[in-house]
């Protein structure tokens, strides 16, 4: 009797369980039919709407550079001394002709003074035998004197001549070579770079300064081959810089007849005008118009922004309204946003205040 008894609670437990498990899964609730409902659905009253319009617009295409000098130029010394002192510093504009840097000349002074003193030598001995040719001359004509002393009085006259000559010659290269000493700029320009200190000793042609020429800066950037082809040198352009949040004219100067195979891109480059904000190096955008596009672009006021998500409610043909997400694009004339996706030209969308779209 008590194996009956464990066998009914084995079974009043199985039951248990299978009408647990029954209504857990919804046997015992009632079932919606399949198919569409209008529970929820918004319908159109008396709200302003809009209309999504496929317009064309000019597309500019962007081509990232840099702003390089055309004419950069690197000062350095052409002999060896002890740099006494540099006038600039980097940042500073200089003119051409404009002393920029002063070399220990004391060695270069005692060579020019030995030339200089080696010259009146050899100057006295040209004299001196300029003075015994005419006296052994007039001897040669009175017959008082042989015709080996006339030889020999002419050839001193030339010796004394040359050494005169090479002696002149000396001492003008001495003074180039204290000129050297005083570093003037070559032309008008800033200075970029500052490489040595008063106490160093310069090398020739080790860089001492960098200065670029700023009325040559001109933007760097490679173009897309489909872009630069288009292109020619003179053509107007606008260079967008971010740093100053504006835009500049600039003129295609040149383009390198040379495309980069990895990118497909010719590198581009467009002059700048001369501007006291602008330097070497900085970042800028070459706008290179691109042609016609069509797009669809909707009213600002229709957007729902949902966190970093931008919805818009659209009427339908029937006057239900559905909510879609949409991707939009560029700011296009105030009031209208460019969209990329989730819309037809010609659908109506709702005109939402800005304290409604905030709280949807």
């Amino acid at each position: 009797m008590s194996g009956m008894a464990r066998g009914l609670t084995v079974v009043a437990g199985l039951v248990v369980l299978v009408v647990t498990i029954g209504w857990l899964s919804g046997v015992f609730e009632q079932k919606v039919q399949p198919g569409q409902t209008d529970r929820n659905v918004r319908r159109l009253t008396d709200e302003p709407t809009d209309v999504v319009h496929e317009i064309e617009k000019s597309t500019i295409e962007e081509a990232i550079g840099t702003l390089k000098a055309s004419s950069r130029m690197v000062v350095s010394s052409k002999i060896m001394a002890t740099i006494n002192d540099i006038a600039v510093v980097a940042g500073d504009q200089v003119e051409k002709g404009q002393v920029l840097i002063q070399l220990d000349d004391k060695e270069y002074e005692s060579r020019l003074d030995q030339a200089k003193r080696a010259l009146d030598a050899a100057v006295a001995n040209r004299r001196q035998a300029e003075k015994q040719y005419q006296r052994v001359e007039t001897l040669n004509r009175q017959n008082a004197a042989s015709r080996s002393e006339f030889d020999s009085a002419s050839r001193d006259v030339q010796v004394t001549l040359a050494d005169e000559a090479r002696a002149r010659q000396a001492v003008s290269e001495s003074e180039v070579m204290l000129s050297y000493t005083t570093i003037k700029a070559a032309k008008s320009g800033r200075i970029v770079d500052r490489l040595a200190e008063p106490g160093d000793i310069s090398q020739p042609g080790v860089p001492i300064l960098v200065l670029y020429d700023a009325t040559s800066l001109r933007l760097e950037a490679p173009v897309m081959e489909h872009l630069a082809v288009q292109l020619h040198p003179g053509d107007e352009l606008k260079v967008y810089v971010d740093a100053h949040q504006r835009e500049y004219s600039a003129t295609v100067d040149e383009i390198v007849p040379q495309a980069d195979a990895p990118s497909r891109s010719f590198l581009v480059k467009a002059s700048l005008p001369k501007t006291d904000d602008l330097y070497e190096g900085m970042f800028g955008r070459l706008l290179i118009p691109a042609g016609e596009r069509r797009h669809l672009c909707l009213n600002t006021d229709a957007l729902i922004e949902v966190g970093q998500l931008e919805f818009v409610d659209v009427v339908l043909p029937d006057g239900n309204i559905e909510r879609r997400l949409v991707k939009i694009g560029q700011l296009g004339i105030p009031g209208r946003q460019e969209v990329l996706s989730g819309v037809e030209a010609g659908e109506r969308v709702l005109i939402h205040g800005k304290e409604a779209a905030n709280v949807q």
